[in-house]
């Protein structure tokens, strides 16, 4: 039974990998870390030393909410934000994920801001996307960039998760036909594994909850990415090696439209595939990072031992 005056934390995404796993990450709880103060060598997978703690979860589909107890479960989607305002009332913390790719996902996530802003929520952890910037070359980069100023704006408490490109998701790019196809020539991604962008999640949760001014991570930006930074031609061959026979094949950029443009996929959808090649082809995702061991006090998987797995 949950106790009315313990903190709240608001998990957005909860049916997805990312929300789902912090939300999971702070039901498990674990002996409270020590060390740096950011997470310090006492954290560990299971759980990130939280406090008791009230949790929220915010679905649009309650019947895939993860089966977590005791959690109380809102509807609602980042467009409609009086469901939001009604979902995120009362948070000490809100995991604000970014929404899933979409023609309209900036306005969604500023309609999801002006909520929280109007709920009265005391501290925002959002993930966002390395290199975000106005003129980034990954094109939803630049929808994060918007929405970091836009959380700004609304004057809330804000950590900032900058992930770099999942490492999750290396193995989907690879067609049947064993080839890794892009224009990104001979530069270099730390793609960072979803589990580690979970532990960071939850970790700032944990500390924020724990800090009695409230200021621990606020205004911070943590740039989330893997131990190393790694050209596709690498990638291939990491996957070759764990079983997966894998070739890169670079393309130009007007192979790369029109090897995409044949799935139906709008304009701006196919910009965005391409310019995730290109960004990394530009060193926009090649930077490498100590965030991920400072926040939790365990170094990043890489490719290799998340293929491992």
């Amino acid at each position: 039974m949950a106790v009315p005056d313990l903190p709240l934390v608001v998990v957005t995404g909860a049916s997805g990998a990312v929300g789902g796993g912090v939300a999971a990450a702070l039901a498990a709880g674990a002996t409270p870390p020590a060390g740096d103060g950011f997470g310090g060598p006492g954290a560990v997978p299971g759980g990130v030393g939280v406090p008791d703690l009230r949790m929220r979860l915010v679905v649009r589909d309650p019947l895939r909410a993860p089966q977590l107890e005791p959690v109380e479960v809102a509807v609602a989607s980042y467009g409609d934000g009086e469901a939001c305002r009604r979902a995120f009332d009362g948070a000490d913390v809100l995991v604000l994920v970014s929404a899933g790719e979409s023609v309209d996902r900036l306005d969604q996530h500023r309609t999801a801001v002006e909520a929280a802003a109007a709920a009265g929520v005391r501290h925002v952890v959002y993930t966002s996307f390395a290199g975000a910037a106005p003129d980034a070359t990954f094109t939803l980069a630049r929808d994060h960039a918007a929405t970091e100023e836009a959380l700004r704006s609304a004057g809330l408490s804000t950590t900032v998760l900058r992930d770099n490109l999942y490492l999750d998701l290396l193995p989907a790019f690879v067609g049947e036909d064993g080839t890794l196809r892009g224009p990104a020539g001979d530069g270099r991604v730390a793609g960072v594994a979803r589990e580690d962008v979970v532990r960071c999640a939850a970790t700032v949760v944990g500390d924020v909850l724990r800090d009695p001014v409230g200021d621990r991570h606020a205004g911070a930006t943590y740039e989330v990415t893997g131990p190393e930074a790694l050209t596709l031609e690498e990638v291939a061959a990491v996957l070759t090696a764990a079983g997966r026979p894998t070739r890169y094949v670079p393309e130009t950029l007007e192979e790369a439209y029109a090897s995409r443009e044949r799935f139906g996929a709008p304009a701006w959808q196919v910009e965005a595939w391409v310019s995730t090649y290109t960004a990394i082809a530009h060193g926009e995702m090649a930077a490498v990072s100590r965030d991920v061991e400072r926040l939790t006090g365990l170094p990043p998987l890489s490719l290799a031992e998340l293929l491992a797995r």
